[in-house]
C-alpha cells in the first residue's frame, strides 16, 4: 500500500507541500505515513481505516486507497504537520539483531573480554537488549538466551558460516543514545513506534511487542542528546576490562557527513588506547561494517551484506 501511495503522492503537489514540514534530515515518506498511521491507531475515525490490514479484518484494495488517503491528509493537515515537526523516524527493527548477534559473537571471541554496548540512535533500546533474545538460523539450532520469549529467525546465505556463540556473549555495560529516547512503557511513545511499522507487516509488529517487554531501564543507561559528542565521556566510565562496541543500524543516513567522519575519527583515536569496535551500516554504503581496534591493531572489515529488515544476510569475514 505504501508503495502505491508513494508513487501517487510523488505527483501530487498538495501532499508534496505537506511533506515539506518534515524536519531536515528526516525521510519524509516514512514520517508522513507514520503520522497518518499514528492518528488512525490513536482513534481518529476515517474511511482510510478500511484499507489498513492491521485495522480491519477485510481490507479494501490498496489500488483504491489514494482518494481516502489524500482526503485524510487534507482533513487532518494541522495534526499531521504537528507530528511531522515533532516526531522522528526511529524504527526499532528487532530482527536486525539476527545479523548483529554474529558480530558481537565475533568481537567477544576476538577480544576475549565481556562487552560494553553503546548504541547510537537507540530509540526505545530494543536492539540494545540483543543478548536477551534467542536466535535461530538455517539449521534450526537455537543460540543466545534460550529461555527468552523473543525468537529471532534469520537466514544466512553464501558459503561462509557466521560465528554464533552458543550462549549470548556477556554484556557488562549498556548505553543507549538518541536525540529523543522513546519509552515503550509510555502508551504514546509505543504507539508512535508501532505506527512506523508498515500495516501489512504483522510479524514485525508481533516481534516488536514481544521485544518491548524485554526492555529493562535498570539494565541500561539511556541518554538524550548528540551521541557522537557524548561518546568520549561515556567511554571514560567503562573499565578497560571490557570490549567497547559502538553500533548503529540504519541510522547514519540521517547523520550529516561531517558528523559521520567525526564519529569514525573519535573511535579511531580511542582505539589507540582502548579495545573498541564500531559496527554500522547505511553510513557510506549499505554494507555492514566492523572497524575494530584490539590490542592496538586496527582492522576494517565488511562483515555482511544484509536485508534491510534482517530477514537474511551474507557473512563475509
Amino acid at each position: 500500500m505504501y508503495e502505491f501511495l508513494s508513487l501517487k503522492t510523488a505527483n501530487d503537489n498538495d501532499l508534496l507541500l505537506l511533506s515539506t514540514y518534515a524536519r531536515e534530515g528526516q525521510p519524509a515518506p516514512n514520517l508522513l505515513f507514520g503520522a497518518v498511521h499514528y492518528l488512525l491507531l490513536t482513534g481518529t475515525q476515517h474511511v482510510l481505516m478500511d484499507f489498513f490490514p492491521n485495522l480491519t479484518k477485510q481490507p479494501k484494495k490498496a489500488a483504491d486507497s489514494y482518494e481516502a488517503f489524500k482526503n485524510f491528509c487534507l482533513k487532518y493537515r494541522d495534526e499531521i504537520i504537528s507530528l511531522l515537526q515533532t516526531k522522528l523516524v526511529q524504527t526499532n527493527e528487532v530482527r536486525r539483531c539476527g545479523y548483529l548477534y554474529p558480530c558481537f559473537s565475533y568481537l567477544h571471541a576476538k577480544a576475549e573480554k565481556p562487552l560494553a554496548i553503546i548504541e547510537i540512535g537507540t530509540s526505545a533500546g530494543l536492539q540494545l537488549f540483543w543478548d536477551k533474545y534467542r536466535y535461530s538460523y538455517n539449521n534450526g539450532k537455537v543460540y543466545g538466551a534460550y529461555e527468552s520469549n523473543v525468537l529471532i529467525t534469520s537466514e544466512y546465505k553464501g558459503e561462509k558460516v557466521p560465528p554464533f556463540s552458543p550462549d549470548s556473549p556477556p554484556v557488562f555495560y549498556r548505553f543507549g543514545l538518541d536525540l529523543h529516547i522513546n519509552d515503550v512503557t509510555a502508551p504514546q511513545d509505543k504507539q508512535w513506534l508501532e505506527a512506523l511499522i508498515w500495516p501489512e507487516h504483522h510479524e514485525r509488529r508481533e516481534l516488536f511487542n514481544k521485544a518491548a517487554s524485554c526492555v529493562n531501564k535498570k539494565d541500561a543507561v539511556f541518554i538524550e542528546g548528540d551521541g557522537v559528542s557524548k561518546l568520549p565521556e561515556i567511554i571514560k566510565q567503562i573499565p578497560e576490562s571490557s570490549m567497547i562496541c559502538v553500533f548503529h543500524t540504519h541510522v547514519a543516513n540521517q547523520i550529516p557527513d561531517t558528523l559521520k567522519t567525526h564519529l569514525q575519527e573519535t573511535i579511531r583515536n580511542i582505539g589507540q588506547i582502548r579495545d573498541i569496535a564500531h559496527i554500522y551500516n547505511n553510513m557510506w554504503d549499505r554494507e555492514l561494517h566492523i572497524d575494530s581496534y584490539v590490542n592496538g591493531i586496527e582492522k576494517t572489515e565488511i562483515a555482511a551484506e544484509t536485508d534491510g529488515h534482517g530477514r537474511w544476510f551474507t557473512w563475509k569475514i
